[in-house]
Parts: C-alpha cells; sequence; structure tokens
C-alpha cells in the first residue's frame, strides 16, 4: 500500500491511499452503470437491425449479431468481481531497536571520571 503526504495550509497533513480497493457500494455501482449502458447498446442495436432489415440487410444483420451477443459480454463483464487487491511488498522493514535503558545508578557509586 502506497501512502503520499500533502501539506495542507493550515500545517494539517492528509495521507491518501493509493493502493486501496474501491469501496463496495461503489465498485456495484460501477458494474450496474456498465451493465445498463451495455444493455443501452444493445437495445439500439436490436432497434437499429429492425429498422434496417428491409433497407440495408448486411448493417442489419451485424446490428442483430450484436444485438444477440452483447448480453453475454454484459453478463460476463457485470460479473467480473472486484479489482484485485493491491499486492504486498516484495520485503518488509522491521522496525528499528529501541535502546535498552540501563539500570539505575546508585547514590553511592560515582561516573568514572576522565583522565588528562
Amino acid at each position: 500500500m502506497k501512502a503520499t503526504r500533502k501539506q495542507h495550509g493550515d500545517g494539517g497533513q492528509v495521507f491518501r491511499i493509493t493502493g486501496a480497493r474501491t469501496g463496495l457500494a461503489e465498485d456495484v455501482r460501477g458494474r450496474q452503470r456498465r451493465y445498463v449502458i451495455s444493455m443501452a447498446i444493445r437495445t439500439v442495436a436490436v432497434i437499429l437491425a429492425a429498422t434496417l432489415w428491409n433497407v440495408e440487410r448486411p448493417f442489419a444483420v451485424v446490428a442483430l449479431v450484436a444485438g444477440a451477443i452483447l448480453p453475454y459480454i454484459a453478463v460476463v463483464v457485470a460479473n467480473a468481481g472486484r479489482e484485485r487487491p493491491p499486492s504486498l511488498p516484495s520485503t518488509f522493514v522491521t522496525a528499528p531497536m529501541r535502546p535498552v535503558i540501563g539500570a539505575p545508578r546508585g547514590e553511592d557509586e560515582q561516573p568514572p571520571r576522565e583522565q588528562g
């Protein structure tokens, strides 16, 4: 997951996660939108095939074939599922070791003096 940092005018920091998945509701909404668009194209293709049947038969046949194939494609695209989760990094960075705090010195112990 990759995070970027941006400075705001008031001094606060805003983090944007670029590797995160989209929300489930947004994903379903997007798939429904793609399905409705492809079904609208199919409807136009079928109406075009019906109106061009006696005028331009080759175009009508192409439109009819497109109208027959589009529902299958629309269902496959709509049921494709969510995008893949972002891959984990190949190596993990370990947390730095915190220094160990030594035991307190007794009052009778004097710190070593520098000789000079």
